[in-house]
């Protein structure tokens, strides 16, 4: 595996990644995204796999895309290769059958902030700061903006994109981006908690719900509600949720659960 992301699993599927580049604020170099391409197909075809926590090393969790990089081949056709490898990375965590947790560290701006976005779950040090800043060097933060504005309000999301300005992390849970703030001593402990929930759960109903989720969000009502009945009406048919709600009725523990 490449120096500039670790990948750790446990027996009991718990996957994480670390951004591994403290010296550049991690940023999404075209090493960081092969690498983290590369471990997100992996755990994409892990039947065993039951979580994935995005982390980092160093004070930044990640400042975006690499602007040395970027400025050294200055071509359309570079771009939009850079870009579609981003996009696919991306969307890569948001298609894993599993729930991600980014664990925010530090500063968090431009793709790094996408990134936090693009997770489903985020915890956050109080002392983090978010932005997508791209336009104080003259790019707008165009593929940031597609997960910033699913996580919070047009306007709220704008003003970022339109000022370059920062926000506090006990702001970015205001808005919406993250779910919690903590000191940096109970960073882990947080993580830690919602893992060891999610475990407790059926990974196949989760597989179902994150599904679910993210593709009835782009739909209009009825066909939101058309696809969410079928959803629940096959994750019924699973043999875990016929046991927890026979479970439930016997007032009793799930063997699952056991």
């Amino acid at each position: 595996m490449s120096d500039v992301l670790l990948h750790q699993c446990d027996a009991k599927g718990v996957h994480r990644l670390t951004l591994n580049s403290p010296s550049t604020f991690n940023t999404l170099s075209q090493d960081m995204l092969t690498a983290l391409q590369r471990c997100l197909d992996q755990i994409a075809q892990d039947d065993h796999a039951r979580v994935l926590v995005v982390a980092a090393a160093g004070k930044a969790f990640c400042a975006g895309h690499n602007l040395k990089e970027m400025r050294a081949q200055p071509e359309l056709a570079y771009y939009q290769k850079l870009f579609a490898q981003c996009t696919r990375m991306m969307l890569s965590l948001q298609k894993l059958p599993v729930p991600v947790i980014a664990r925010v560290q530090g500063l968090a701006t431009a793709a790094g902030c996408q990134l936090v976005a693009q997770c489903d779950l985020a915890v956050s040090v109080d002392s983090a700061t978010f932005g997508v800043n791209g336009i104080d060097v003259g790019l707008f933060c165009a593929t940031p903006s597609v997960p910033l504005v699913r996580n919070m309000h047009a306007k709220q999301a704008m003003e970022m994109l339109l000022t370059g300005g920062f926000i506090s992390a006990d702001e970015a849970c205001r808005r919406g981006l993250v779910n919690r703030v903590c000191p940096a001593t109970e960073l882990d402990a947080q993580v830690d908690d919602w893992v060891q929930s999610i475990l407790s759960k059926p990974r196949e109903a989760l597989r179902l719900g994150k599904a679910l989720f993210y593709q009835q969000r782009e739909m209009g009502i009825e066909a939101a509600y058309q696809l969410a009945g079928q959803t629940m009406a096959c994750n019924m048919m699973d043999d875990v949720a016929q046991e927890g709600v026979q479970a439930f009725i016997d007032k009793r523990t799930p063997s699952w659960r056991v």
